[in-house]
Protein backbone atom coordinates (compact mmCIF):
# COMPACT_ATOMS: atom_id res chain seq x y z
CA UNK A 1 0.00 0.00 0.00
CA UNK A 2 1.38 3.72 -0.76
CA UNK A 3 1.37 6.31 1.46
CA UNK A 4 -0.21 9.04 -1.10
CA UNK A 5 -3.43 8.58 -2.62
CA UNK A 6 -3.05 12.26 -4.75
CA UNK A 7 -6.88 12.36 -3.57
CA UNK A 8 -5.67 15.45 -1.32
CA UNK A 9 -4.52 17.17 -4.48
CA UNK A 10 -7.63 19.12 -5.11
CA UNK A 11 -7.32 20.89 -1.55
CA UNK A 12 -10.38 19.12 0.16
CA UNK A 13 -9.31 15.97 2.72
CA UNK A 14 -11.00 12.87 3.81
CA UNK A 15 -13.63 12.72 6.77
CA UNK A 16 -14.09 9.97 9.09
CA UNK A 17 -16.90 7.95 8.15
CA UNK A 18 -17.00 9.32 4.80
CA UNK A 19 -16.76 13.04 3.16
CA UNK A 20 -14.29 15.73 2.32
CA UNK A 21 -14.03 19.15 3.17
CA UNK A 22 -11.42 22.02 2.00
CA UNK A 23 -7.80 21.20 4.12
CA UNK A 24 -8.49 25.31 5.32
CA UNK A 25 -11.67 24.81 6.75
CA UNK A 26 -12.21 24.06 10.19
CA UNK A 27 -11.97 20.64 11.69
CA UNK A 28 -8.71 19.97 9.33
CA UNK A 29 -7.54 23.26 11.15
CA UNK A 30 -8.58 22.46 13.92
CA UNK A 31 -7.19 18.42 14.27
CA UNK A 32 -3.85 19.46 12.47
CA UNK A 33 -2.91 21.90 15.37
CA UNK A 34 -3.89 19.32 18.02
CA UNK A 35 -1.70 17.26 15.66
CA UNK A 36 1.43 19.32 16.07
CA UNK A 37 0.86 19.45 20.12
CA UNK A 38 0.63 15.58 19.58
CA UNK A 39 4.00 15.88 18.20
CA UNK A 40 5.81 18.46 20.56
CA UNK A 41 3.87 15.73 23.27
CA UNK A 42 5.61 12.83 21.58
CA UNK A 43 9.31 14.95 21.68
CA UNK A 44 8.98 15.23 25.47
CA UNK A 45 7.91 12.13 26.12
CA UNK A 46 11.47 10.57 24.32
CA UNK A 47 13.19 13.02 26.22
CA UNK A 48 11.42 11.61 29.99
CA UNK A 49 11.34 7.98 31.79
CA UNK A 50 8.64 6.68 34.30
CA UNK A 51 5.87 7.92 35.22
CA UNK A 52 5.89 11.41 33.02
CA UNK A 53 6.16 9.51 30.07
CA UNK A 54 3.38 7.10 31.21
CA UNK A 55 1.48 10.06 31.58
CA UNK A 56 2.09 12.16 28.01
CA UNK A 57 1.86 8.36 26.00
CA UNK A 58 -1.76 8.24 27.84
CA UNK A 59 -2.63 12.41 26.62
CA UNK A 60 -1.16 11.35 23.21
CA UNK A 61 -3.76 8.19 22.87
CA UNK A 62 -6.29 11.03 23.90
CA UNK A 63 -5.43 13.00 21.66
CA UNK A 64 -6.42 10.54 19.03
CA UNK A 65 -9.68 10.34 20.15
CA UNK A 66 -10.18 13.83 20.31
CA UNK A 67 -8.56 14.16 16.43
CA UNK A 68 -11.18 11.54 15.73
CA UNK A 69 -14.29 13.62 16.61
CA UNK A 70 -12.84 16.57 15.43
CA UNK A 71 -12.39 14.63 12.15
CA UNK A 72 -15.86 13.56 11.88
CA UNK A 73 -18.72 15.64 9.91
CA UNK A 74 -21.49 17.09 12.55
CA UNK A 75 -23.88 14.17 10.62
CA UNK A 76 -22.18 11.24 11.80
CA UNK A 77 -21.50 12.50 15.01
CA UNK A 78 -23.92 9.45 16.22
CA UNK A 79 -21.22 7.12 14.68
CA UNK A 80 -18.52 7.84 17.16
CA UNK A 81 -17.75 5.87 20.09
CA UNK A 82 -17.21 7.00 23.46
CA UNK A 83 -13.55 7.37 24.80
CA UNK A 84 -12.61 5.50 21.38
CA UNK A 85 -13.19 8.29 19.09
CA UNK A 86 -15.85 10.95 21.09
CA UNK A 87 -14.19 12.80 23.90
CA UNK A 88 -15.86 11.98 27.29
CA UNK A 89 -16.55 13.70 30.43
CA UNK A 90 -14.52 10.66 31.92
CA UNK A 91 -11.58 12.07 29.87
CA UNK A 92 -11.42 15.58 31.48
CA UNK A 93 -12.27 14.31 35.25
CA UNK A 94 -9.03 11.86 34.78
CA UNK A 95 -6.78 15.07 33.50
CA UNK A 96 -8.73 16.80 36.40
CA UNK A 97 -7.52 14.16 39.04
CA UNK A 98 -3.76 14.59 37.64
CA UNK A 99 -3.57 17.89 37.76
CA UNK A 100 -4.64 17.70 41.54
CA UNK A 101 -2.29 14.86 42.40
CA UNK A 102 0.97 16.36 40.15
CA UNK A 103 0.01 19.75 42.12
CA UNK A 104 0.12 18.67 45.39
CA UNK A 105 3.81 17.10 44.82
CA UNK A 106 5.24 20.84 44.51
CA UNK A 107 4.96 24.59 45.53
CA UNK A 108 3.05 26.97 43.11
CA UNK A 109 5.20 29.76 41.36
CA UNK A 110 4.28 32.70 42.99
CA UNK A 111 5.90 34.86 40.33
CA UNK A 112 5.29 35.14 36.86
CA UNK A 113 7.15 31.90 35.08
CA UNK A 114 9.25 32.01 31.82
CA UNK A 115 9.71 28.68 30.19
CA UNK A 116 12.90 27.26 29.80
CA UNK A 117 13.77 26.67 33.82
CA UNK A 118 15.02 22.90 31.93
CA UNK A 119 14.27 21.18 28.61
CA UNK A 120 11.58 19.12 29.79
CA UNK A 121 9.45 21.95 31.22
CA UNK A 122 10.31 24.42 27.86
CA UNK A 123 8.93 20.74 26.10
CA UNK A 124 6.07 21.08 27.82
CA UNK A 125 5.33 24.63 27.66
CA UNK A 126 5.59 24.29 24.20
CA UNK A 127 2.85 21.75 23.90
CA UNK A 128 0.88 24.11 26.20
CA UNK A 129 1.25 26.76 23.83
CA UNK A 130 0.32 24.57 20.69
CA UNK A 131 -2.82 23.17 22.47
CA UNK A 132 -4.18 26.19 23.44
CA UNK A 133 -4.06 27.60 20.03
CA UNK A 134 -6.00 24.19 19.16
CA UNK A 135 -8.45 25.18 21.83
CA UNK A 136 -9.23 28.21 20.01
CA UNK A 137 -9.33 26.30 16.84
CA UNK A 138 -11.28 24.01 18.43
CA UNK A 139 -14.54 26.22 18.68
CA UNK A 140 -15.28 26.52 15.22
CA UNK A 141 -15.15 22.91 14.71
CA UNK A 142 -16.61 21.05 17.83
CA UNK A 143 -20.28 20.64 17.64
CA UNK A 144 -22.74 22.02 20.15
CA UNK A 145 -22.58 18.70 22.12
CA UNK A 146 -18.67 18.37 22.15
CA UNK A 147 -16.62 18.33 25.29
CA UNK A 148 -13.27 19.05 22.88
CA UNK A 149 -12.40 22.40 23.69
CA UNK A 150 -13.20 21.48 27.65
CA UNK A 151 -10.86 18.90 27.51
CA UNK A 152 -7.91 20.99 25.74
CA UNK A 153 -8.74 23.62 28.64
CA UNK A 154 -8.06 21.53 31.12
CA UNK A 155 -5.18 19.67 29.25
CA UNK A 156 -3.44 23.35 28.63
CA UNK A 157 -3.88 23.49 32.68
CA UNK A 158 -1.94 19.51 32.63
CA UNK A 159 0.79 21.00 30.91
CA UNK A 160 1.56 23.64 32.93
CA UNK A 161 1.19 21.89 35.69
CA UNK A 162 3.71 19.09 34.47
CA UNK A 163 6.19 21.45 33.69
CA UNK A 164 6.00 22.91 36.40
CA UNK A 165 6.58 19.68 38.43
CA UNK A 166 9.18 19.00 36.42
CA UNK A 167 11.16 22.12 36.77
CA UNK A 168 11.12 21.43 40.01
CA UNK A 169 10.50 23.53 43.28
CA UNK A 170 14.34 24.93 43.86
CA UNK A 171 14.48 26.26 40.43
CA UNK A 172 13.54 30.21 40.98
CA UNK A 173 10.65 31.90 38.62
CA UNK A 174 11.16 35.44 37.20
CA UNK A 175 9.02 38.56 37.92
CA UNK A 176 8.54 40.97 34.52
CA UNK A 177 10.51 43.78 35.26
CA UNK A 178 8.96 47.36 34.22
Amino acid sequence: MKIYTRKGDDGTTGLLYGGRVAKDSAAPIAYGTVDEAQSFLGLARAESDGELADILLHIERDLWVLMGELATAPSSRDKLTPGATLVTDEMIKHIEVLIDDISARFDPPTEFVVPGQNRIGALLDIARTVIRRAERDSLAAAGPESVVVPYLNRLSDLLWTLARWQEGTSLPTRSVQP
